[in-house]
């Protein structure tokens, strides 16, 4: 599972590293220039709203997201205060990967919304990453990491009932 887990996060990393760069000059070629001058040059993959609206979700992402978010707020009293184990860390790792496999299986978004979606991922990824294989206050730092993303999620996705991190 580790192994085929690696090829999901690669090929992910392979799209955010290749595929959003052209994604958003794409976006932007299409008349969206403003005050006279071109945005394609140059530009990188960020975290953009759609035309000042949070992207459009689908029940995929809002499953999967919420699933996140549910183990997460399950292990926050032993990770806030830094007394989860590794175990425990590992496990909340597994069920954050279990969900980004699920997603990446499920998650139907338009071409835009998939782009801003893959950032936050690649955060997730990160964190799950750390979880694994550090201990201690390298692996709540990646508790951190995933918390972040998940405010980011919230800040840039329309996802209806969505509650933060408690």
């Amino acid at each position: 599972m580790l192994a085929q887990w690696k090829i999901i996060a690669a090929t992910l990393s392979a799209a955010v590293l290749f595929g959003l760069s052209a994604g958003v000059v794409s976006a932007q070629d299409h008349g969206h220039s403003h005050g006279g001058h071109a945005h394609g040059e140059g530009t990188s993959a960020q975290l953009t709203l759609d035309h000042g609206k949070k992207w459009a979700t689908d029940d995929s992402l809002r499953q999967g997201m919420s699933r996140i978010r549910d183990a997460l707020n399950a292990e926050l009293p032993a990770v806030h205060p830094g007394k989860a184990t590794a175990e425990q860390y590992q496990a909340l790792a597994q069920k954050v990967n279990d969900q980004l496999a699920f997603m990446v299986k499920n998650c139907k978004l338009e071409p835009q919304a998939d782009t801003v979606l893959h950032l936050i991922l690649a955060d997730i990824i990160a964190g799950a990453d750390i979880l694994q294989v550090q201990q201690g206050g390298e692996a709540h730092q990646g508790a951190v990491k995933i918390v972040h993303a998940l405010e980011n999620y919230a800040s840039y996705f329309d996802h209806p009932g969505w509650q933060g991190l408690k």
